[in-house]
């Protein structure tokens, strides 16, 4: 899909007609222009620009998003950070294999590597063995300056929040995508009865690379829910099931509403965790991604950005230019 075709581009699009704003779409469409009589404000990726440069930044950074919220005492999954050997010049001198060796060691469930920057789940590894960690470091450096360990977790729930102003706009859940087996048939017959014809090659894809080819062949005994991807994200296969008024919806709105304020968030989108019957958070993205979800939901991803965009051009945000 063109970034121009993108489900933000085409929101801030009707919204701008909508609202007597003229629009100008620039650069592939990761550029935008607003105006509206002598007001000009800019769009950029997913960011809106309803936030400071330092929050931007701390919130794209997983492993300083997980040193804010601590220091904040926000229940949070801890991120390490560790530089690419292309930055050994300007930092001082750390044995960083022998110290993300012993992340492993520390953690006997296993350790998740990713970007330290970055969305979507790309070049995200969950790692058991040195061998695999070597890969998977090598892999995330040869594109990034920079990788992120976390220890891997049992999960039992992952919730996105999405907030204007400590606002929920769209509360869900990530249902990631599993079969139930009949006794009969193998995990990849089943699998492919069950996924959506789009997604078969993202999801048996990362069935084959996260459990092996020979898994694909098991029969799954009868009853036996299984899991096809240990990622959560929608672009692997998760549905967005819309979270219900409750206690755990107003559980995730709370310690959501406590990280960006921490962090100075005003837009944003805030992953919550359930481990061990406790929240806490995963990460936070200053963008505010909703491709996936607009396929699912697109009315509400519509109100969404209008509700960010209504902070722009009613509560006079600061322009570029005039």
């Amino acid at each position: 899909m063109l970034n121009s075709q993108r489900t933000f581009v085409a929101a801030l699009r009707k919204y701008c007609a909508n609202h007597g704003v003229e629009v100008e779409i620039r650069s592939e469409g990761w550029l935008i222009v607003m105006r509206r009589g002598g007001r000009r404000h800019f769009a950029f990726g997913y960011d809106l620009g309803l936030k400071s440069a330092v929050a931007h930044r701390i919130a794209n950074d997983k492993a300083a998003t997980s040193e804010v919220l601590q220091i904040c005492g926000i229940p949070c999954v801890p991120h390490t950070l560790f530089l690419s050997p292309e930055m050994s010049e300007y930092v001082p001198p750390r044995r960083s294999w022998e110290a993300m060796i012993a992340l492993l060691k520390e953690n006997p469930d296993g350790i998740v590597v990713k970007p330290n920057e970055g969305t979507s789940g790309e070049s995200v590894f969950k790692v058991l063995t040195i061998p695999d960690l070597e890969v998977a470091a090598h892999k995330i450096f040869s594109s990034s300056l920079g990788l992120a360990i976390s220890p891997y977790l049992d999960i039992e729930n992952e919730i996105r929040v999405i907030l204007i102003d400590n606002r929920p706009l769209v509360i869900y859940s990530k249902d990631r995508p599993s079969i139930i087996g009949d006794g009969k048939h193998s995990l990849l017959e089943l699998a492919l009865a069950a996924v959506p014809a789009e997604l078969r090659s993202t999801v048996l894809s990362a069935l084959a690379r996260d459990f092996g080819r020979s898994a694909l062949d098991e029969i799954p005994r009868a009853g036996q829910r299984c899991f096809l991807n240990w990622r959560h994200n929608l672009d692997s296969g998760a549905r967005p099931i819309l979270l219900e008024q409750g206690q755990h919806r107003d559980a995730c709105i709370k310690i959501t509403v406590e990280a960006a304020q921490a962090i100075g968030i005003r837009f944003g989108s805030i992953d919550v965790v359930k481990v061990d019957g406790s929240w806490r958070i995963l990460e936070i993205n200053s963008g505010v991604m909703m491709e996936a979800l607009g396929r699912h939901h697109p009315d509400l991803v519509y109100a969404a950005y209008s509700a960010a965009l209504d902070k722009v051009f009613q509560q006079g945000d600061p322009l570029h230019g005039g």
